[in-house]
């Protein structure tokens, strides 16, 4: 992996090294404390892509990607829980608003910390959550699937599709409120930690200057399509931590140095096609990439699963909670698209033959 000397990048490497990855198979099991999400804020790291003039750090996207692999390597539940804050700064920095000047700036400092509840409009035509206008603002209606950070967030981005299609995104306060009631914290293979529940929806209300944009349904799968077609950074953080595991024993030195140059091979390639303009040409392309990526996340995870011997089989085992966390990985942010890739590449492989002479 390259490294970046941004000071930024330096505090990241210090939180992972002195709290998050001693903490991490405690946190696996316990999960994602509060005073995890302060040294974050205390870090400066909530405000990696804020603008400086409301407080943040306005950092390269390479130091966006280098600080959100060495959280994922070291913890990937307090990884997965601050990321979420990114997408409010960035849509609040991007379209002027009223709520841009009422919360872009806590955001950025960490006064406050973000969460989303917008990846169910994927599943568009099917509409898990229904904006419907209302004198003065919005009603909301239906199930937010999936909400990471409950109790650790103060607000959320909340997204809604209108009856003709246009999707209403706004900000709520992320607590239990008329209208809004939380399911039990979910138990899950992976990443439990990270404090996801469902949320049922029946009328909250948000006023107008809630509203931070509103678009059509066809102009929102148009920017997040190739979006959600680049390679996650938290892809190459996780199996680079699982890298470092097997390097450490005897049998396993050649097979991690073969899979850290074929994964920074991917890194590179998938960064530069990130990094393109017009992004919707190259999104085929983008898919094939981030598809190696997941391939050699296995890869490294099963390796160090089998470097650990039967050890990894304890739910205290480091390689055994980054398999884990790397299975999560496969699914996160998916799309159909990367969905029917994904698929498609894993049925066109030919496995080993078996000669038996």
């Amino acid at each position: 992996m390259t490294t970046t000397s941004h000071p930024l990048v330096t505090r990241a490497r210090r939180l992972a090294r002195d709290l998050l990855v001693p903490q991490a198979e405690r946190v696996d099991q316990e999960g994602v404390p509060a005073s995890h999400v302060e040294e974050v804020k205390r870090a400066g790291l909530l405000g990696v892509v804020a603008p400086q003039e409301y407080g943040g750090a306005d950092a390269p996207v390479a130091v966006a990607r280098e600080t959100a692999e060495i959280l994922a390597g070291a913890c990937c539940s307090t990884w997965f829980v601050q990321t979420q804050h990114h997408t409010p700064v960035k849509l609040l920095a991007t379209y002027d608003s009223p709520v841009r000047e009422k919360l872009l700036r806590p955001l950025a400092t960490g006064a406050l910390m973000a969460g989303i509840a917008f990846a169910h409009v994927r599943a568009f035509p099917r509409v898990p959550v229904r904006a419907v206008r209302q004198e003065g603002g919005w009603r909301f209606e239906g199930r937010v699937p999936w909400y990471t950070g409950w109790g650790l967030n103060d607000v959320m981005l909340l997204a809604g599709v209108t009856d003709t299609a246009e999707v209403v995104f706004g900000f709520a306060e992320a607590r239990e409120q008329p209208g809004l009631t939380p399911s039990a914290p979910m138990r899950l293979a992976a990443l439990t930690a990270a404090r996801t529940v469902s949320l049922g929806l029946d009328g909250l209300w948000l006023p107008e200057e809630a509203v931070v944009l509103r678009t059509s349904q066809e102009e929102f799968a148009q920017v997040d399509l190739p979006r959600a077609a680049n390679a996650s950074p938290a892809v190459f953080g996780v199996a680079n931590a699982a890298l470092d595991l097997v390097e450490q024993t005897p049998d396993g030195r050649d097979t991690a140095r073969s899979l850290r140059s074929r994964l920074d091979e991917v890194r590179t390639e998938a960064y530069a096609l990130a990094d393109r303009p017009a992004p919707n040409s190259s999104v085929p392309e983008r898919l094939a990439v981030k598809t190696r990526a997941y391939d050699l996340l296995a890869a490294a995870t099963t390796a160090a699963i089998v470097a650990g011997g039967g050890r990894s089989m304890d739910l205290g085992s480091r390689a055994q909670r980054l398999a884990r966390e790397g299975m999560f990985l496969l699914v996160q942010g998916q799309t159909a698209e990367a969905r029917r890739t994904h698929l498609g590449s894993l049925a066109s492989r030919q496995g080993p033959s078996f000669d038996p002479r």
